[in-house]
């Protein structure tokens, strides 16, 4: 498989006026991991991205089509921090890592459906965000077929919503959250009307039972999930949470372009950005659980990111844009050669770092990227 990762290992190293002539014509790419004399502050941006990325390829495992040292879930979100990158940087180097992770890892879980709502959800992004870079069909249907089978997750205990497992037990937001988002990117890409008002028929739902549900509290953060009593738990506001819900409510107002869906938006994304529990005083975002997240907590900011900028592209915020750089910023001061792998913690001390850390890390420098590119 070729990446950045094997340019940066088989390139030499040609003396500064040798290699400004290969990069005037052509022989260097502009993304390969080799050190570039005297880059402009987007330049220098964009190779930020490229080297994250490079580290995270370094944990792709061929032969299951997922990353080492992560789960199933997260590389869902490991994909589609690669089809965020590889659109936005115009490259097509990666192309054939979406190929191979379409094929491989259904060999365990076929048509990347299991027991989790949640994990489906991330899945249906990840083929969206794939097609939105390759424009392969399959991945296309590959996400619609996942989000029907995410529909029967939902009845009438607590007035609606979707369970976060098929085991009935707990209604909670990332679930949800997932659920508006997935309905509201398909219908932007609908291949017909009918396809159209039909996801964006679910997508309302989901929004209009999710802003109902008592999930979004007094401060409009966004807690865990319901209890048996169908009543916000006050489960911790995980930075995620308050992040898919805003690339949802983002795809949802590009489609019908209902202004309080935007101020939803953007009251969620203000309490999540003047939270002392989750941004410290130098504007750095954080999870509740450091500096020991476990699995899962290890992705969450990133996702945060993620979706902050996808609600940046449409509100066109100053406090968005800065909080992204912000936290590229301080990601990219931990960085260290020869593998510029990226911890959970984004501020000193960075901690260890393993396929989950760097992807979510990389989500920061990829969403930089897109702004410096006028996204």
């Amino acid at each position: 498989m070729r990446h950045v990762v094997a340019l940066r290992h088989h390139v030499p190293r040609p003396s500064i006026c040798g290699y400004i002539l290969l990069l005037c014509f052509g022989l260097i790419p502009r993304h390969a991991g080799v050190a570039q004399p005297q880059e402009t502050t987007e330049r220098s941006i964009q190779h930020r991205a490229a080297v994250a990325i490079d580290g995270l390829e370094s944990w792709y495992d061929q032969r299951t089509g997922l990353y080492r040292t992560t789960g199933w879930w997260n590389s869902a979100n490991a994909i589609t921090t690669l089809a965020d990158y590889s659109k936005s940087a115009h490259t097509r180097a990666f192309n054939s890592v979406f190929t191979n992770t379409f094929k491989a890892a259904q060999k365990t879980h076929l048509g990347f459906i299991n027991d989790y709502y949640d994990d489906e959800g991330w899945w249906a992004l990840a083929w969206i965000a794939a097609y939105d870079q390759t424009h392969h069909e399959q991945f296309l249907k590959m996400a619609q077929s996942i989000f029907s089978d995410m529909t029967g997750g939902w009845n009438d205990t607590c007035d609606g919503g979707i369970w976060w497992s098929k085991k009935q037990h707990y209604k909670n937001a990332v679930a949800n959250e997932l659920f508006l988002s997935v309905a509201a990117h398909l219908a932007a890409r609908a291949a017909s009307a009918r396809q159209r008002s039909d996801y964006l028929a679910w997508a309302n739902r989901e929004w209009q039972w999710f802003k109902r549900s008592g999930m979004i509290n007094r401060q409009h953060l966004v807690n865990d999930g319901l209890n048996a009593h169908c009543i916000n738990n006050g489960g911790t506001t995980w930075t995620y949470n308050q992040g898919v819900v805003l690339g949802g409510l983002a795809e949802l107002y590009f489609l019908d372009g209902n202004r309080a869906l935007l101020a939803e938006a953007n009251a969620i994304a203000s309490a999540a950005l003047s939270d002392s529990a989750l941004v410290d005083k130098d504007g750095v975002l954080h999870e509740p659980c450091e500096p020991k997240c476990g699995a899962d907590g290890t992705q969450f900011k990133g996702i945060f990111v993620r979706n902050l900028e996808e609600l940046h592209s449409i509100a066109g915020s100053p406090q968005y844009k800065n909080f992204i750089v912000i936290n590229a910023d301080s990601i990219w001061n931990g960085a260290r050669p020869p593998d510029y792998h990226l911890g959970l913690i984004w501020a000193a001390p960075y901690g260890e770092a393993d396929a989950s850390t760097q992807s979510s890390a990389a989500d920061a420098l990829v969403a930089a990227m897109q702004i410096a590119d006028g996204h």
